[in-house]
């Protein structure tokens, strides 16, 4: 894939009335990239990609597509297509006539439309399908017609607002992996909106996640999971169970230091910028690693002690929810512990995501004896 910038967003900035619903985006997409926007519902995801397309004017900022300014250009002067999340097909026409829809429009002849529709109805796997209209398909019939309106008129750039969400689980996994084959088959550009985590983790070259209409960070999708670069980005990654911890730089390690439901530990720094004092600790329940109360237990981490008050089976581990003092956290072991049952969690370094807090407190003293226990 080619790194040259083709897609550029610059300062945009967007607002409904008083209410400002973007702010500075800075994003620069290369030819032939799939990213995707990734953020809860309200975040500016969805007004971010009608504001490329051209259906909401930035307040602020630039738009440009190949180093050509479209800012201020009617969406179908951009070469681009956006892909609807209710499909918006016509229910009076045909498979056919929906695919060919936009060619109608731009006034090829009817034979060039049949040939570009037959194609599409081809490359989608539609054959068959042409004479049929939208209420006798499945709904993953529906979204690969409106993929092949929005495709059939050969766009720059492909838009997708949340088109599988519409789709059962089922069909919503095959139909990930269709889309983002085809999207390298054809080397098109293409820019998707979701609120699904696991969908944009599989399907794009990378992930922007915004948060009240800012960029909060960018990656490839294991740099954004495993190196999150905010508290919210690692909430938003699956890393939900949340602690505060006390601890201090010392030399290449973040000490941290014994509490109520914690023992004394010590994580690498990495270039973490902690300060001394209060830190939010947070983690994935699949990450936790849960042991009996008198199993010993070894190595770099944290370690945890609590009580177990719930245990369920969602599938292939037991998932326990676990009292740490005024805290419930989640952890998933491959047996099930008892409820009542007092238990250590472990938490790798790896696994474990520090930040500063915004209200935090002098560190507790931690004496370079307690560090050396620590990695003893």
């Amino acid at each position: 894939m080619s790194r040259e910038v083709f897609l550029e967003l610059s300062a945009i900035g967007g607002a409904y009335g008083a209410t400002r619903v973007l702010d500075d985006i800075n994003l620069e997409i290369a030819k032939g990239e799939f990213v995707a926007l990734l953020g809860s519902s309200g975040c500016g995801k969805t007004t971010l990609l009608r504001t490329i397309a051209g259906f909401i004017s930035p307040t602020t900022g630039r738009v440009s597509v190949g180093g050509r300014d479209v800012t201020r250009l009617p969406p179908d002067k951009r070469g681009m297509a956006l892909v609807f999340q209710s499909y918006a097909l016509w229910p009076h026409m045909t498979v056919a006539q929906n695919i060919g829809y936009g060619l109608k429009l731009r006034g090829l002849p009817r034979a060039e439309i049949g040939v570009r529709v037959s194609a599409m109805e081809t490359l989608l796997g539609l054959d068959g399908l042409g004479a049929r209209k939208p209420a006798a398909l499945s709904g993953g019939q529906r979204q690969r017609v409106a993929l092949g309106r929005a495709l059939a008129i050969d766009p720059e750039i492909l838009l997708l607002d949340e088109p599988l969400s519409n789709l059962d689980a089922r069909i919503r996994l095959t139909v990930r992996h269709e889309l983002r084959a085809l999207q390298k088959r054809l080397g098109i550009t293409a820019i998707h909106v979701t609120h699904d985590r696991e969908e944009a983790m599989v399907m794009a070259d990378r992930i922007v996640i915004l948060n009240a209409g800012r960029i909060a960070q960018q990656g490839a999708p294991e740099e954004v999971y495993n190196r999150p670069a905010s508290a919210f980005v690692a909430a938003f990654m699956g890393a939900e169970n949340v602690l505060s911890l006390n601890g201090a730089p010392q030399g290449e390690d973040f000490v941290i230091a014994a509490g109520a439901a914690n023992a004394a530990g010590a994580v690498p720094l990495a270039g973490r910028p902690l300060a001394a004092g209060a830190v939010e600790a947070r983690f994935r329940p699949e990450a936790a690693q849960l042991f009996s109360a008198t199993t010993p237990i070894v190595g770099p981490g944290i370690t945890l002690r609590g009580t177990v008050t719930a245990v369920s089976y969602p599938g292939g581990h037991w998932r326990h929810s676990i009292r740490l003092g005024d805290r419930e956290i989640m952890a998933d072991a491959g047996r099930a512990f008892e409820p009542g049952e007092t238990v250590q969690v472990h938490v790798a370094p790896e696994a474990l995501f520090l930040f500063n807090s915004p209200d935090k407190v002098p560190a507790t003293a931690i004496s370079r004896s307690a560090a050396g226990k620590v990695h003893a």
